[in-house]
């Protein structure tokens, strides 16, 4: 777009002199919005926010590393599971991750790569800790899923890609550990296909496995990547091969990889379709990439297509209407709390995903739900537990915000409209224990940890209507040990846990005041509030839910606390 100013000749002014002032002075004011919106425009198109999903053990967090080496954000990469190395992976920051070697807590990430800006949200793979994932899949704009080559598609991959579908999420698959043997190329594809629902389109292919494996053919831009084990960290020897059937191939690979390179690729090209963007970004195909994260092959492929084909930041639903991303006004919501990032400073941040408009340093913004503005003098960007204060943020960002407890997960920032984003819900635990304070003198430092455990998602904390004992709800028997283990070390207080027999925590309601009177002086003994001070009722068996389902018919019972 070329902008034109108008000249005026001073002879020709005379009386209308402030008149000519002032169109120049308005087309100056045009001219420097029209450049703002340029400028934010080209920085929301360069975003790229996005999660990495997996069973536990698939390689999740190594590839986030290796992601991050080729990013320039770090030099070296952390052994996840190498007992000789004490550096662990940059994206497991609490001392309880390092110890057992997996992600317990989503970890945000970002980097510059190719003129792209590039967001990561390492999520947990841990069942236990699924709630965490889901929250984290309403930040992103599209995800990579990682399989085991040698296992294949497992359960938890499962229930993240059901999520990732219904929120038509694009999803690129990574087909990992390629230096072990494992399942046949052609079989992994149709599980993924069957047990996953999607369609996939290879975009790279493996020449062996395990003992056999040579490297990978990248179908996307037709190279072939030499594998080295434990090679260079930034760079792999590749070459381009335009027609497969090169003789300097056979030379390379062996006569006989070469050969069945070239049935493999023929085959490919004959079952699946080409590589259709647009199918891609609507969550209809998934490009798929082979390698071997923790010998850094196979990466650089996935990176470079996943920066030119993912998508910029997409429009986000409101209760009240869609936000498109490229809108001026500021809007944005927080979709996770972490205590105590660093434990010295005992600091809590909310993190907020940016959705529209642009974020700025000490700007007031109003707090939906709290109905008041607030203003942030040291908002954070961060690469895991390091962290850099940002004067401004775009859509597609995320930002860390230090808290003094005004945020729960849900909350929604904007520069004025009345606007909520569609919240986060809190699902029904599956797993009780009564939580019991292990050392009076530090009660007020046990009620601080769990007030603050408990807004970061980590579980929820019911209290029982009368004897006032704190249950906590979790949806696997890890995170008991993760509060345990984070309020010794985080607050210096100590629990233990007593078992109880709860089958489901329900939230209810009732249109009727006197009817919901009854009920709760019927079920007394069974009735708790939540943290926010919500109704509940803790059914001990299923059979006992449906009788009192039953017995109270204009009594509403949730399974989410949104309702």
């Amino acid at each position: 777009m070329v902008y034109q100013t108008q000249s005026v000749e001073p002879k020709c002014l005379q009386n209308k002199e402030s008149h000519g002032l002032k169109t120049i002075l308005l087309q100056s004011v045009f001219l420097d919005e029209d450049f703002i919106q340029m400028g934010r425009k080209e920085e929301i198109e360069k975003r790229r926010t996005f999660g990495i999903i997996s069973h536990p053990d698939a390689g999740k967090t190594t590839l986030t590393e290796k992601l991050l080496l080729f990013g320039g954000a770090i030099q070296v990469a952390g052994a996840v599971k190498s007992n000789k190395i004490k550096k662990g992976a940059t994206s497991d920051f609490m001392d309880i991750e390092r110890q057992r070697g997996i992600s317990v807590a989503t970890s945000v990430m970002a980097f510059d790569y190719r003129d792209r800006k590039i967001n990561i949200l390492d999520t947990p793979g841990h069942k236990d800790f699924a709630e965490d994932t889901y929250r984290t899949l309403t930040a992103v704009d599209s995800v990579i899923v990682v399989i085991d080559v040698a296992k294949g598609v497992e359960e938890q991959t499962e229930n993240l890609v059901k999520v990732c579908k219904m929120r038509k999420t694009p999803i690129i698959v990574f087909i990992n550990k390629l230096d072990r043997e494992g399942k046949d190329g052609f079989d992994l594809l149709d599980e993924v296909e069957q047990k996953l629902g999607i369609n996939v389109v290879p975009q790279s292919w493996p020449i062996g496995m395990g003992q056999r494996f040579q490297g990978v053919y990248n179908l996307y831009e037709k190279k072939l990547c030499i594998f080295s084990a434990h090679g260079k960290q930034t760079e792999e020897e590749t070459m381009t091969f335009t027609d497969l059937s090169d003789p300097q191939l056979d030379e390379i690979v062996g006569e006989r990889a070469a050969d069945t390179l070239r049935e493999e690729v023929e085959m490919i090209s004959e079952v699946y379709p080409d590589l259709d963007v647009s199918e891609y970004l609507k969550g209809e195909i998934s490009p798929v990439f082979f390698g071997s994260a923790i010998n850094n092959f196979g990466v650089k492929e996935l990176l470079d297509c996943f920066v030119e084909i993912a998508p910029s930041p997409l429009p986000r639903d409101t209760e009240e209407r869609t936000v498109d991303p490229y809108e001026d006004g500021f809007t944005g919501f927080v979709f996770k709390i972490h205590a105590n990032i660093d434990p010295k400073h005992r600091d809590r941040i909310a993190f907020l995903r940016v959705c529209s408009g642009t974020f700025e340093r000490n700007t007031n913004y109003q707090h939906q739900r709290l109905e008041r503005k607030l203003k942030f003098s040291n908002p954070t960007s961060f690469m895991a537990a390091r962290k850099e204060v940002v004067d401004e943020a775009f859509p597609g960002d995320i930002v860390g915000l230090y808290d003094s407890g005004n945020f729960k997960i849900g909350d929604t920032l904007t520069d004025g409209e009345s606007l909520n984003y569609k919240g986060i819900p809190s699902f029904s635990p599956e797993q009780f224990r009564f939580v019991n304070n292990a050392n009076p003198l530090k009660t007020k430092q046990l009620n601080k940890g769990l007030a603050q455990l408990m807004d970061e998602g980590v579980a929820q904390l019911f209290t029982m209507e009368q004897s006032q004992r704190k249950i906590i709800g979790t949806v696997g028997a890890l995170q008991f040990d993760v509060i345990q283990y984070r309020l010794e070390h985080e607050y210096g207080a100590s629990c233990t846990y007593e078992p109880l027999r709860i089958h489901k925590a329900c939230w209810v309601s009732c249109d009727d005041p006197k009817v919901l009177k009854e009920f709760i002086d019927r079920r007394k003994k069974d009735i708790a509030h939540d943290k926010d001070g919500k109704l509940v009722y803790m059914a001990e068996s299923q059979w006992g839910l449906k009788t009192v389902q039953e017995n109270h018919p204009e009594v509403e019972f949730h399974f989410t606390s949104e309702f």
